[in-house]
């Protein structure tokens, strides 16, 4: 019923913009309100501009292109999520839910006239091009986007699979800009990713919400459970660079972790537009601790999991304050195979907590770091071992560690999801690997232990 992504559309290359979408029939009114007369001098100004447009501009234009431009406009100006889809952008959107299209496999918005990556999606051309969350495009190919409108910059970012576009961007931290080759392709967007992580802890990540997460998520946990000979001792929920998706997966896998309780209520002019989602009395995990990473990539139906979860108690929230797309859109099927998008309500965490422009600020803050291995020489360190004439400790062979061997990953792990699928890999993680999933992996089994012990 719903969908929530992060600005204005789902696009072709993978663009979505935290919006949190449902399906009208009607356009919303004012609560009691008798219904508004015409502004007619807003609309003799109106009619005046359309003429001077007809009879003067430059080059001619027709009748619907100015209409068209038109109604776009008035719903640009209200705000960035509210917009109007002609049959290509409509039928984009249809297939967004779905978890395949075509494009770059970015998620995206405008902030000071360029496009900011909300996120990249995982195993896309995009993410493996080595875009990042936050990244302002300045540049598609030699074509500047100051200017442009969100809609503009994504038709030059669509394209043929197998052909490449040049991003010039510009990254924080970073003095020059970042030139980017990406190669379009047909985008396979995976909803649930699961890895064990070994001794009876797993690992579930979410990269979008899609209208069968739910029922993924529930039988990656039951794999998990497999794996650890029927019960888990904890779970790493990872939704970093999780632009949002459909609304009723969010509350379905909030409700798997929640016995009872409201998972998430929204508010608008509207009395259609007020409704409350509560949990059912199931949780598949039996109460085991669970950790749910998020960072600024994450947004909207991800906001609504941590910020539900967090409200309950049932998780620590860890990483970075969220994005904070708190508002639902509502889709309005028009003729001709078009739609308008119309912001229509806030929602809101059972605690009452608004998301919208403040995000989650998680429990536990971690930093973006980068980690690299670094070789102990261990015959600097003297230690008891190394004294003359040092007691054993009574077993018949003593070896001497191998300072060779150790806790090693891949060389710079980030705070970030890495660009590389960690879960194809099992056992439990390494700082250099991927340091947020290992911040989180100590504190699960930490937490794990405290319950034991009560």
């Amino acid at each position: 019923m719903f969908k929530t992504t992060r600005t204005a559309l789902v696009l072709a290359i993978g663009v979505a913009t935290g919006v949190s979408l449902s399906v009208g029939t009607s356009v919303f009114a004012d609560k009691g309100a008798p219904a508004s007369t015409l502004p007619m001098e807003e609309l003799r100004t109106f009619a005046e501009v359309f003429g001077k447009i007809k009879a003067d501009y430059v080059e001619e234009v027709d009748d619907k292109t100015l209409l068209s431009h038109a109604i776009s406009g008035m719903l640009a100006g209200l705000d960035p999520h509210s917009n109007f889809l002609d049959q290509e952008a409509y039928k984009e959107l249809q297939m967004g839910t779905t978890g395949e299209f075509g494009g770059l496999g970015i998620e995206v918005g405008m902030e000071d006239g360029f496009v900011k990556v909300i996120a990249p999606i995982d195993d896309t051309p995009a993410a493996r091009a080595g875009v990042q969350a936050g990244d302002l495009i300045i540049r598609l190919d030699d074509t500047p986007v100051k200017g442009m409108t969100l809609n503009d910059a994504v038709k030059i970012m669509r394209g043929t699979p197998g052909t490449d576009i040049n991003l010039t961007i510009v990254r924080e931290g970073v003095e020059a800009p970042v030139k980017v080759t990406v190669t379009r392709d047909i985008i396979h967007v995976k909803s649930v990713k699961s890895r064990d992580l070994g001794d009876g802890f797993g690992y579930v990540r979410i990269t979008s919400f899609q209208t069968q997460t739910s029922e993924q998520v529930r039988e990656a946990v039951d794999d998990l459970k497999q794996a650890a000979n029927g019960q888990l001792k904890g779970m790493v929920l990872d939704l970093r660079n999780n632009p949002g998706g459909v609304l009723g997966a969010a509350v379905g896998v909030a409700d798997a972790f929640l016995e009872k309780g409201l998972v998430v209520y929204t508010e608008g002019r509207a009395a259609d537009s007020e409704l409350r989602f509560s949990a059912t009395p199931d949780d598949i995990l039996d109460g085991a601790p669970i950790v749910v990473l998020v960072n600024a990539g994450s947004a909207s139906a991800s906001e609504i999991v941590a910020g539900a979860l967090q409200d309950h108690h049932r998780a620590v929230i860890m990483g970075a304050q969220t994005f904070g797309k708190g508002s639902v859109q509502t889709i309005f099927p028009m003729s001709n195979n078009t739609g308008v998008k119309l912001t229509t309500a806030r929602y809101y965490t059972p605690s009452g907590r608004s998301i919208q422009a403040e995000g989650i600020k998680p429990d536990i803050v971690l930093r973006q770091v980068k980690v690299d291995e670094v070789e102990e020489n261990d015959g600097l360190v003297v230690k008891e071992r190394d004294l003359s004439r040092h007691l054993t400790n009574g077993n018949e062979t003593q070896q001497k560690p191998d300072s060779k061997k150790g806790d090693k990953g891949k060389e710079g792990g980030s705070v970030n999801a890495a660009s590389e699928d960690i879960t194809k890999r099992s056992g439990p993680p390494t700082a250099s690997e991927d340091f947020g999933l290992y911040e989180a992996y100590n504190l699960l089994r930490g937490l794990s232990i405290v319950q034991a012990s009560r």
